[in-house]
């Protein structure tokens, strides 16, 4: 594993709006090639100390060397809905900071063994922790049509959904589909044109998002976030899809509600509060200079709201 494992999007950014409280504790589940986080320990003073979380064993590896330097760090591999049992274990509830850096590394997409990419010949693997049983190549070869055309309209929003998933059953009956190019050879055969390469990407998404349950996770990690935090403490969030920052902008206007009873109540009586503020009324985009340095970070968008009532033990 050599060079950069991931350049962080929207570094500064992040740092500047996350970090209010330099001796406080300070969460990145998903730590990455550490870049995020070495960010945040640099603004950090000799009180402060920050978990990372990741469930992919060579990320951590390469974030333990990069962040070999700095004494307040702990580095754990678990998925990021697991960072309440995480920040119990290690006894420092409340935190003041939680950062969601969602999608996948470069690493990750360059490494072809772990077959997240079209682009080369890999494996249909496509998990971010290996100890999990589900894998591309079992979606894409056990899955019936109609639950392969679910995955791909849902989770890849793709227009062509009920085609592709068709293709890929008759493609297996004659010999199991193991590979990544493959794969694409299947989805090309059915999409022409200059936009094969976006149905590839949707196609290759949506069966990374159901190999690792992605968005349940993410519903899951986002509450629990929540719970974690002291008042007054962040929650920051990267999304490079749509569907990623549908859940995060709807959960942070849920949590910004005072009342959710119906408009044509004469008065509220849901007892709801407001628990969050937006510190970021509309997503934060990298600038042009930033994207022309990494085309990875065009799609990035950064969301921030801060809690606004006290925390509660986590039982």
């Amino acid at each position: 594993m050599t060079g950069n494992f991931h350049v962080p999007v929207l570094q500064q950014e992040v740092v500047d709006l996350l970090v209010t409280t330099p001796g406080g504790v300070y969460v990145d589940c998903t730590v990455g090639g550490g870049g995020h986080a070495e960010a945040i320990l640099n603004k950090l003073n000799s009180n402060g100390l920050l978990i990372g979380l990741d469930a992919d064993a060579d990320a951590l590896a390469f974030a333990q060397k990069r962040l070999s330097n700095f004494p307040n760090v702990r580095l754990h591999r678990v998925f990021f809905d697991q960072l309440d049992v995480v920040l119990v274990q290690e006894d420092v509830l409340p935190v003041q900071g939680v950062l969601f850096d969602l999608g996948i590394s470069s690493f990750q997409i360059d490494e072809k063994e772990k077959g997240f990419s079209f682009m080369g010949e890999g494996p249909l693997d496509m998990r971010f922790n290996r100890s999990r049983e589900l894998t591309a190549e079992q979606v894409v070869n056990r899955y019936s049509e109609e639950e392969l055309a679910r995955v791909i309209r849902e989770y890849g929003e793709e227009r062509m959904w009920r085609k592709i998933a068709r293709r890929i059953v008759e493609a297996r009956k004659l010999e199991p589909i193991r590979t990544t190019t493959r794969l694409a050879e299947v989805v090309r055969s059915v999409v022409k044109g200059p936009n094969v390469n976006k149905t590839l990407a949707r196609v290759f998404q949506a069966i990374r998002i159901e190999v690792n349950d992605e968005l349940n996770r993410l519903r899951t990690a986002l509450n629990k976030a929540f719970e974690c935090l002291d008042e007054g403490g962040r929650l920051a969030v990267i999304a490079y899809h749509s569907l990623e920052d549908r859940i995060v902008k709807e959960f942070f206007r849920y949590k910004e509600l005072d009342c959710v009873c119906p408009p044509e109540f004469p008065q509220c009586v849901c007892d709801k509060v407001r628990e969050m503020r937006l510190v970021t009324r509309k997503p934060i985009f990298p600038s042009p200079q930033e994207v022309a340095g990494n085309p990875r970070a065009r799609s990035a968008r950064l969301r921030v709201a801060e809690k606004v009532v006290p925390y509660q033990e986590i039982v």
